[in-house]
């Protein structure tokens, strides 16, 4: 199947990501790639001719061992950064994190969309460098951290896209509303989600870059919100 927004190759490589890419996927060759429903945003993405179909066991038992989650742009990574930059009021003048940031596209996002300050949050040390490289190429500013419970500095609003994938991480939802007064949620796996005080927004149409010939029903991306302040009306369009 075809990705319903194939991506735009720029053609700008990043040796040190494709070498860490190749620990996992042989060959793999990371370029930079426009976001088809971001163009404005760019990211070091795996090359999509990468013949994702032809691993043999050994390399596939490989990515699950250490999955590269930071060389695609997911689903609802990419809806949520399209999300912010559609109405940026969510996050503009306020402290964002962004947790589980992978390749840092909603970081970028929020910081593109007036953020005062904001900091991409993932365990992965070469998400972390991935992050970097990506804030570098959009030409904006981050930081970068590596333990969501160590960090203690106020925090307005946390992102989180395609966190719930793996539902031992949904605890985590309390804990977000307990650090921020507003949480926004970008998901493809949770159709409804029943946590209080979590409530589904809007649900946009979007796919992975590059494409993982993934089921259609993970095209659809739901947005949810956890407020403790009202925002003005969404205002965003996907």
């Amino acid at each position: 199947m075809a990705a319903l927004f194939p991506a735009e190759k720029v053609q700008q490589p990043c040796p040190r990501l494709s070498e860490q890419a190749a620990k996992t996927l042989p060959d793999a060759r990371v370029y930079s790639q426009r976001l088809p429903q971001c163009p404005a945003l760019a990211l070091y993405l795996l090359d999509a001719d990468y013949p994702q179909h032809l691993l043999d066991d050994e390399t596939i038992l490989r990515l699950m061992d250490e999955p590269s989650y930071w060389a695609f742009c997911w689903a609802s990574g990419q809806v949520m950064a399209r999300y912010l930059l559609d109405a940026p009021h969510w996050v503009a003048g306020k402290r964002v994190l962004d947790f589980g940031c992978g390749s840092g596209v909603a970081a970028i996002a929020a910081a593109k969309a007036g953020a005062a300050h904001v900091v991409a949050c993932d365990i992965d040390p070469v998400a972390q460098l991935a992050t970097a490289r990506n804030a570098e190429l959009n030409g904006v500013e981050l930081d970068i951290c590596g333990d969501f419970f160590a960090y203690h500095q106020p925090i307005d609003i946390i992102l989180v896209a395609d966190v719930l994938y793996d539902r031992e991480n949904m605890p985590l939802l309390a804990e977000f509303a307990r650090r921020a007064k507003t949480v926004l949620l970008a998901d493809s796996r949770v159709r409804n989600l029943t946590v209080e005080p979590y409530r589904k927004r809007q649900t946009f149409e979007s796919s992975t870059i590059p494409d993982l010939d993934e089921s259609r029903e993970f095209n659809q991306v739901n947005i949810y919100s956890a407020q403790y302040e009202e925002v003005a009306s969404d205002g965003a369009q996907c």
